[in-house]
């Protein structure tokens, strides 16, 4: 037995046994280019569409609005689910706004439009409208978040 030890010992000094061979964390090995002031306001004006048409939408949800309580009968909603809904829109959307959690909450509000995406393709709607918003959601958020520059960087190497 202590002969299985050594050997098995042995085998992960001489390996690369439990070690990536690349660094896991972008901020270190992406240049630290910072943005400029232009670019930074592009990307709060182009985050600031998303988050007001989410907020518009949470509101209407919070409200039972008739053409929303309409909208989720016809998928099989029941009325009950939709303030959780729109609680759920509107704690995305928190997420994205607070500089710390910007990536959580554009990650949480790609999955909820995720859903809305399918919602539209069972109602029959176009789809278009939650695609761009979570287009548009990601794109003022990589202006604005020198983080997610880092991790999809769009520049020749």
């Amino acid at each position: 037995m202590p002969e299985q030890a050594s050997r098995a010992r042995d085998l992960r000094e001489s390996s690369l046994f439990g070690q990536h061979p690349l660094p896991m964390d972008a901020t270190l090995t992406a240049p630290r280019v910072a943005p400029s002031t232009r670019t930074v306001w592009i990307g709060r004006i182009l985050s600031a569409l998303p988050v007001l048409l989410m907020i518009v939408s949470a509101i209407f949800k919070l409200m039972h609005s008739p053409q929303v309580v309409q909208g989720f009968g016809v998928l099989g909603v029941r009325p009950e689910l939709i303030t959780p809904i729109g609680i759920i829109e509107l704690a995305c959307v928190a997420l994205y706004l607070i500089p710390p959690t910007a990536v959580l909450g554009a990650v949480l509000i790609a999955a909820y439009l995720g859903g809305a995406v399918l919602a539209h393709m069972i109602g029959g709607q176009p789809v278009w409208a939650p695609i761009l918003t979570a287009d548009v959601a990601w794109l003022g958020l990589y202006l604005r978040e020198p983080r997610v520059r880092a991790l999809f960087p769009l520049q020749k190497q």
